[in-house]
């Protein structure tokens, strides 16, 4: 009688990103990740000194044996100006340092409708940025923004970045949450062109909250089974606020409880292993 063992895949690995440390700077990053048991971390290029410094991160990662897994280009409206005032030339900027890390995901957002210039190159420059090096550009789904009662979109041409289509998608559950959007549905429009997952949380308001999974109305939970069900390839990213903690304590348990939460609903299960098999093979 032969025995025939499932085959069940890693779990997707889960990174850390620089942003959850803030008030905190990059090498903070490293030592939690390291600390805490994170596959890796995702670069947050901005302000802080450290994290334009393309050297200095390789060593904190050398140091802490934490590798780059993604590197956020700068493109917040606090960046505008970090590495140059060009966008073309921060992504470019942006897919080196990543190549130079080894990480194979650039995370950039859509345009500002005030970029002009930048708005008619965008969708050129990330289908080209990445050929010659093997970084993907992953383009991240945003927000509206809410000012007293009026609602408008800042980016070009809209904050779906599916209604466009790219090769490559980040989908980022707090911004689901502050847009208002079907988080299921995204998912299952980015399809196989999801490479990258921010992994946080929303209460549905208009503000971008960055919750802890599980602490909002996302379904976190079902996005990390969907992910493992369908043998998602990528990184998933816990980027989730912690500026009002008052101690590293405090934000340590935070950190720990979000890592807890995307371990426990990545891990494949022989059963649901035998069950993709089966829908696939029809026994």
């Amino acid at each position: 009688m032969t025995t025939v063992r499932s085959e069940v895949r890693p779990a997707a690995p889960v990174a850390l990103s620089s942003a959850s440390v803030y008030p905190e700077r990059a090498a903070a990053a490293f030592e939690l990740a390291a600390e805490l048991g994170y596959d890796g971390v995702e670069l947050m290029v901005w302000t802080d000194p450290v994290s334009q410094d393309v050297a200095a991160i390789d060593r904190l990662a050398e140091r802490h044996g934490v590798p780059v897994l993604a590197v956020h280009s700068p493109c917040l409206a606090i960046s505008q100006r970090v590495w140059h005032s060009d966008p073309i030339v921060r992504i470019r900027r942006s897919v080196s340092a990543a190549a130079t890390l080894g990480a194979r995901t650039v995370v950039v957002h859509p345009p500002f409708r005030w970029q002009r210039k930048y708005v008619a190159q965008f969708a050129d420059e990330v289908a080209r940025a990445g050929e010659h090096v093997g970084v993907a550009l992953a383009v991240e789904n945003m927000y509206p923004v809410m000012r007293s009662t009026v609602r408008t979109v800042p980016y070009s041409p809209g904050y779906d970045p599916t209604d466009v289509g790219y090769a490559h998608y980040t989908l980022d559950l707090s911004h689901t949450a502050a847009a208002g959007s079907d988080a299921l549905a995204m998912l299952e429009r980015m399809g196989s062109a999801l490479t990258h997952v921010h992994l946080a949380d929303g209460s549905g308001s208009a503000r971008d909250e960055h919750l802890v999974p599980g602490r909002g109305t996302q379904p976190c939970a079902e996005v990390c089974e969907r992910l493992t069900a369908s043998g998602f390839g990528g990184v998933v990213v816990v980027e989730v606020s912690t500026r009002r903690c008052r101690t590293r304590q405090d934000r340590t348990e935070l950190l720990a409880e979000s890592l807890l939460f995307a371990r426990l609903h990545l891990q494949p299960t022989a059963d649901a292993t035998r069950a993709k098999k089966a829908a696939h093979t029809g026994w």
